[in-house]
């Protein structure tokens, strides 16, 4: 196919010229290969960071009482399993991670910030971390 045909077919332009290209290795090969990358590691937010308690929001300052009162908590959802799927959190067993909401003001739903705590006894965690962005990044929370 020369260049004009390809242009008046796929159109100007890179994406144009992509096209092209795609189906022309789909035509003459009759599949075509697709090389999936992980994340960049230098793109993954870092976990070590840290937080102190008085320096989250005050309704994350409750929430940490919540945790060690055992409750009540606002949310259904809150105390349930993380199962920590983003892979950001330290890798432990299944269950071993607890989630729990922290209450934005003005917003009628649950909101992306969040406290998940690890450990064998919920209400003394061997470990909690901080995400005010549903997961795309945690802090540790520090005494």
């Amino acid at each position: 196919m020369d260049l004009r045909r390809i242009r008046q077919r796929w159109g100007k332009g890179k994406a144009g010229l992509l096209a092209a290209v795609v189906a022309a290795a789909v035509s003459a090969t009759g599949t075509i290969l697709v090389q999936a990358r992980g994340p960049d590691p230098s793109a993954l937010p870092a976990t070590t960071a840290a937080v102190s308690v008085t320096a989250l929001p005050v309704q994350g300052q409750q929430v940490m009482g919540q945790i060690s009162a055992g409750g009540p908590f606002r949310y259904e959802k809150d105390g349930t399993v993380f199962f920590n799927r983003e892979g950001l959190l330290p890798r432990q067993k299944r269950g071993y991670y607890r989630e729990y909401t922290v209450p934005t003001p003005g917003l009628g739903h649950r909101g992306a910030r969040r406290i998940v705590c690890g450990g064998e006894q919920p209400r003394v965690p061997d470990a909690c971390y901080y995400t005010e962005d549903h997961y795309a990044s945690f802090r540790r929370i520090v005494q």
